[in-house]
């Protein structure tokens, strides 16, 4: 008996990933939008309320540098392995999505290490204790640094939100139980 696209996709959909990938997922969602939201926010206030969000910023960035990498790991090694949701070009785009977000990620974290190594500047870990990466300040690379790490931060909102986006057309317009991969429990 021949299956059809939706017959495999809701098969699949049938599956969950394991509770640690739905955390580490929904975690690394959460933590790009408010990295995101606070980019675009500190602009607009006061210089030390500026600095504390600065500091509050590379802060996550930290969590999610250390979630990308517990995510990976995880991924390598534990997480559960799911059949593709759909077939043919779509589900390659949705896998090449879901590897170029790691990328970008990666970039990401990288250049934001880097950009705060090129500004030596001190910043407060969550108000804990003072980190600093660097003693000299390499005032054109820390400007080519941010200006790429904006770049990359734009791309990963514009395709993380294509990436959510089509999530939700699969689950209120397709129906097709795609989303429930990622959502609720199931398994470990």
């Amino acid at each position: 008996m021949m299956q059809t696209s939706s017959t495999v996709a809701a098969r699949a959909a049938a599956i969950r990933y394991d509770r640690t990938t739905i955390v580490l997922h929904w975690l690394t969602a959460l933590l790009v939008l408010v990295l995101f939201v606070l980019a675009m926010l500190w602009d607009f206030l006061p210089r030390a309320t500026r600095t504390q969000m600065h500091s509050l910023h590379i802060s996550l960035g930290i969590v999610l540098a250390a979630v990308l990498l517990l995510r990976l790991a995880w991924r390598a090694t534990r997480g559960r392995r799911l059949p593709m949701a759909a077939e043919g070009l779509q589900g390659k785009a949705a896998t090449a999505m879901h590897y170029l977000l790691y990328l970008l990620l990666a970039v990401q974290v990288i250049l934001g290490f880097a950009w705060r190594w090129a500004q030596a500047e001190t910043f407060q870990f969550f108000g804990l204790f003072p980190l600093r990466f660097a003693t000299v300040r390499n005032g054109p690379l820390a400007h080519s640094f941010g200006d790429l790490h904006d770049i990359v931060g734009w791309t990963i909102v514009i395709l993380a939100g294509l990436h959510a986006t089509v999530a939700l057309v699969h689950h209120y317009v397709l129906k097709d139980g795609i989303l429930k991969r990622m959502t609720g429990g199931g398994g470990t």
